[in-house]
């Protein structure tokens, strides 16, 4: 399996697939011409973005020379076939959303042990990305549960990765969830003993051989603190 787990796939209001740190020239390389995709809810009850999702991104790849021969969603009322569905699949998509509720659909459908032998090409984006992780860290972004005693900050994820993603940076830094900063009073105390590696859009962990690179800018935070560890077209491996 070759997967890119990332913030965004997207330029800034457009749907288009966004080039920077090689985002798409190494997609064009590990995809072939034609291709079957699947993408996976986010909230499998609600499956009306992951559809509309799944559209723009079948225009979108079209533009960089990858054609979707067929697209399927993975929503609740096919979730029986996922077994089929992913052996079917050339490329698979996790979509963005609320991480504790696409959580609990991956476990629902058995995805991680679908995925154990599969050779395709995974694309992970936000909760899809913190989700392909071994031990998911999810990162309160409702209201009420930063404050909630009985919120499930850690999550078996797909075992992917054994990396924690946490996307959108550049948007969600400043942020403020129940009266807390999402980062310096929330984030922080959960990363004693932990390593988040912190992506803002346009970056990306590449996976492939066993080995995995971090693209663009990033920063990793640990036992309280954050610092910056690439720029914008930087690779190291992680």
């Amino acid at each position: 399996m070759i997967y890119f787990l990332t913030s965004s796939t997207c330029m800034p209001d457009s749907p288009a697939l966004n080039p920077v740190n090689g985002f798409v020239e190494e997609l064009q390389k590990a995809l072939p011409k034609l291709c079957r995709a699947l993408f996976i809810c986010a909230d499998p009850d609600q499956p009306s973005l992951t559809y509309g999702f799944a559209e723009d991104m079948r225009d979108s790849f079209a533009e960089i020379g990858v054609s979707f021969t067929d697209v399927t969603v993975l929503e609740r009322a096919n979730q029986d076939q996922c077994a089929e569905l992913v052996a079917g699949a050339g490329f698979i998509a996790l979509a963005g959303g609320h991480v504790p509720t696409q959580n609990a659909f991956f476990r629902d459908i058995s995805l991680r042990e679908c995925l154990r032998n599969w050779g395709g090409v995974l694309m992970g984006v936000s909760a899809g990305s913190m989700n392909s992780a071994d031990l998911v860290y999810a990162q309160p972004e409702e209201p009420g549960e930063a404050i909630d005693p009985d919120y499930q900050r850690w999550l078996t994820g797909l075992g992917l990765t054994k990396h924690n993603t946490i996307p959108h940076y550049n948007q969600d830094k400043d942020w403020l969830l129940d009266g807390l900063r999402l980062y310096e009073d929330i984030t922080y105390a959960d990363s004693i003993g932990h390593r988040f590696w912190v992506l803002v859009d346009g970056s990306y962990i590449l996976g492939r051989d066993g080995r995995e690179e971090l693209r663009g800018e990033a920063y990793l935070i640990e036992n309280g603190s954050i610092r910056q560890i690439s720029r914008e077209g930087e690779v190291i491996p992680i």
